[in-house]
């Protein structure tokens, strides 16, 4: 029996194209969010953060003590994950979960004190990120990359989210 390496064939499809032909933009997005995340993960990392987790400790610090499936709701991560963020958040002794007074059998998940100084770390590090991201752009290209991402979020929003509002989406900033 031939198999591919007898035959010098790599897959039994003939002009299988790469992503980039199908779909150019889509591949250019998914390299620069890759590449995005990676840059932040290197910030946040200094921080002894992972991405992701700078989100749920903006919305706590926003917010004040809420609720951990309203966290789950706002961040729109999956609940195993913002779970496993938490504990690692309140081992750090960035976050503090307690029982919600008014139902005991719902947990509300708060800022502690002491992650009040890494506000200001993170803040500055989503500053450097922005000054990575938009090197080499001008002013006008910035409003216009912001623009056309609006744009392409508030798309992908309402079919991802069935109708459901976007936050951030164009117009909610």
């Amino acid at each position: 029996m031939n198999t591919a390496a007898d035959t010098g064939a790599t897959s039994g499809c003939t002009a299988a194209p790469g992503a980039e032909l199908e779909g150019p933009v889509s591949h250019a997005v998914s390299r620069v969010a890759r590449l995005h995340r990676t840059a932040a993960g290197k910030l946040l990392k200094e921080l002894g953060l992972y991405p992701g987790q700078e989100f749920v400790m903006m919305h706590l610090w926003d917010n004040g003590p809420v609720r951990q499936s309203e966290l789950i709701k706002a961040v729109g991560l999956d609940p195993s994950t913002v779970t496993k963020m938490l504990q690692r958040l309140e081992q750090a002794g960035h976050v503090r979960r307690m029982p919600d007074p008014a139902d005991r059998r719902a947990a509300l998940v708060e800022a502690t004190q002491a992650s009040c100084g890494l506000l200001q770390e993170v803040r500055d590090a989503w500053r450097r990120l922005e000054e990575l991201t938009l090197r080499g752009l001008d002013e006008g290209e910035r409003a216009e990359f912001l623009r056309l991402l609006d744009k392409v979020e508030g798309s992908l929003c309402a079919e991802a989210a069935e109708g459901a509002a976007c936050p951030g989406a164009a117009g909610q900033r």
